[in-house]
Parts: structure tokens; sequence; C-alpha cells
């Protein structure tokens, strides 16, 4: 034989290959039919609804090799809205407000912009966290990379030259990454489904800023599946509290009314500063918050 392998070799054409061969077949009524073409190539065919199946293990899959790749073990998920902006552009928004209800909403989110500044600061910390000795990455920010909250999050992994995770979703109005995500780590999402099982895979600590549906979405079912025992207990860190959380939903109510226990509301903890989060999480896991 001519040429050497080693035992450890494919004995199988990769699909690289073949797919880079079907494109160099000669042309004829056979060959331009869809039928002919390599299932993995054949986009209209993936998109059908018979394959839904296969697509949600293609997306489950593919951030899951990638980040294995690029030796991430844990993470840290920031949830919040997409709609209250930084300080500075707060107070513009307050500024430009020209009608009584602009005025109120204006003022309320110049009140919980500062929490902006807070997500910023809890991503640096984080995102400083050593590597272990095996070379795996933990607590690395994580947000669903929009703009306001979770832009404050990686961007302050950016800060500290740190890479950080955007899980985008493709939404009827545009959601682009914000510019402070790992281009690399950068994910877009067909399902939500599918996009919640990531953020929580590899989360050992979820920091929640004020938000609206999504936010609530994404905070009860974590809440629930903690409850059932699906999900292992973490730190869930939820920042805000006089500020948002018990203007909003009266969570002690839910106690009162016998829905839920009253531990429940222990799986919470209350949050103002992103030092108070840290030292929850360093409490939790046993580790030195100076490393």
């Amino acid at each position: 034989m001519s040429d050497k392998h080693k035992p450890s070799d494919p004995v199988f054409a990769s699909s690289k290959s073949d797919a880079t061969a079907a494109s160099h077949v000669t042309s004829s009524p056979q060959t331009e039919s869809e039928a002919y073409k390599l299932a993995f190539q054949d986009h209209e065919f993936l998109l059908r609804d018979d394959l839904r199946p296969v697509r949600f293990q293609l997306e489950l899959l593919k951030p899951e090799l990638l980040m294995n790749e690029a030796k991430i073990r844990s993470l840290f998920v920031m949830y919040g809205s997409a709609r209250v902006p930084e300080p500075v552009k707060a107070q513009e928004l307050l500024e430009k407000a020209e009608t009584e209800y602009e005025r109120k909403v204006a003022e309320r989110l110049a009140a919980k912009s500062k929490y902006y500044d807070e997500a910023r600061k809890l991503a640096r910390i984080a995102s400083t966290y050593p590597i272990d000795e095996d070379g795996w990455r933990h607590f690395v920010v994580t947000s669903g990379g929009g703009p306001s909250f979770m832009e404050a999050a990686n961007r302050g992994a950016h800060d500290e030259g740190k890479e950080s995770i955007g899980l985008n979703i493709v939404l009827p109005h545009e959601q682009l990454p914000n510019t402070f995500i790992t281009p690399e780590l950068s994910f877009q999402f067909h399902y939500f489904a599918l996009r919640k099982m990531h953020f929580l895979m590899r989360a050992r600590a979820v920091a929640v800023f004020p938000g609206g549906f999504g936010t609530f979405d994404e905070l009860f079912e974590l809440l629930t599946l903690v409850q059932t025992g699906k999900v292992r207990p973490m730190p869930i860190l939820l920042f805000g509290k006089e500020e948002f959380w018990d203007r909003v939903v009266d969570l002690e109510a839910l106690a009162l009314e016998g829905t839920i226990s009253r531990h429940d509301l222990d799986l919470i903890t209350w949050c103002e500063t992103a030092e108070e989060a840290w030292e929850k999480v360093c409490e939790v896991y046993e580790v030195d918050d100076h490393y």
C-alpha cells in the first residue's frame, strides 16, 4: 500500500470531502434534481417541518461543541431588560420626555439605570476568575446578547479583556448582538427552549436585573427548576428589590396564598451591588473572593 495511515485514522471519507466532490459533478437532469443533493447540504430539506427534531439536535449541539472547544466549563449568566439604558442615556430620555406618561416612564428607567453599572462591574469581577489546572474556564459571563443589561454584562468582561458569550434569538424585529460579545462565542437561536437550555446547562450563578416578559420567563423557569429539583441549587441573585421587584410582583403574597412554600423564597438572594452578589457566589462555592 502506497498511502500510509495510522490505526486511529477513519476509514470513511469525511463529509467535508464528499461535499467538495459533490459540488463538481457533471451536469445532467439527474444531478440537477433536488433529490440528488446530499441531505446535509439541502437547505429546503433541512427546513421541512418533519426535520424539526433534527434542528433541535443541531441547535443544542453546535454551541455545546464550540463551548467545549473553547474550554468553557461554567457560566455566570446575567438576565435583564433590553430597554433600560445606561445612566447617561437614561438622563437624555428624561430630558426628551414630552408627555406626562413619557416623563413617568423615563423617570422609572432612570431609577433602574444604576443597575447597568452594577451589571458591568459584576461581569468584570466574574470574568477574572482564574482558569483551573486543567485549562477550563469558569464563571464565563453570558448574556442574551442584546442591549441594556445584556450589553453591560458583555461590556464588563470586555473591560477586562476577557471572553464572554451572547445567546441571541431570531425575533420578528431585528436584534443584533451587542458589540462587546466575543465574536467566536456569539450564538443565534431559533428555539427559545434550546437557548434557555444553554443558559442553564453550564450556569453556576445567575444574576437577574429588572426586566419584562422575557426576564420573568427566564427567572421563573429557573426558580421552578430549582424548586422541583430538576436543577441543582445555585446563587440566584436579584437586583433592585425595592426599586423594581416589590413594585411589580408580590412574591410574599404567593407564599401567603399557599401557592408556594415560604422557604421557596429563600431560593432568591437580594442584591444591590456587584460586591454583594459576588460575595454570595464565593460563599456558596467556598472560594476566596480575592482568588
